[in-house]
């Protein structure tokens, strides 16, 4: 696909964690202070238009994993996690305000190592303690792409 380089924007990877989640902080509200990305009115967070998420064997999307206090980042846009229990153990993440205030969400989920989330988060279980997919809940569509592995324990 044909697309100039000045419409990516990359994660500075030459950062510390947190100094990347910073910096691409700043370049999001960057594009929002131009009007290249819109901003839900409803939430106050940048709006996607789509946003594309896969699922980890633990439930986790994005960096978001089960149980750590990011999960409950409701200020940040962009944050970073140290401490990841599965590699690397550095990363960035977008946040689930800036995650749910998309237009449309795509959920793409391959594998039967995932049956069991998949199960939990779309079966009847009730969890005391939602996984982070469940927390997946966009102003627009969500929409779950699953293969005959992923799905078959529904």
């Amino acid at each position: 696909v044909p697309i100039l380089p000045g419409n990516v924007y990359a994660i500075n990877d030459a950062l510390s964690a947190e100094g990347a989640a910073d910096d691409y902080e700043t370049c999001l509200k960057h594009l929002v202070k131009s009007n290249v990305l819109s901003v839900s009115t409803a939430t106050g967070f940048p709006k996607f238009d789509l946003m594309l998420l896969g699922m980890g064997p633990d439930g986790h999307v994005a960096s978001l994993f089960p149980g750590h206090p990011l999960v409950k980042e409701n200020e940040k846009w962009v944050t970073f996690i140290k401490d990841s229990p599965k590699p690397p153990p550095e990363r960035i993440t977008f946040t689930f305000p800036v995650i749910n205030s998309s237009a449309h969400i795509a959920l793409v989920i391959c594998g039967a190592g995932k049956a069991g989330p998949v199960h939990s988060a779309l079966g009847n279980s009730q969890n005391s303690d939602p996984l982070p997919v469940q927390m997946v809940s966009p102003e627009g569509e969500l929409v779950w792409f699953l293969d005959k592995d992923a799905a078959s324990k529904l």
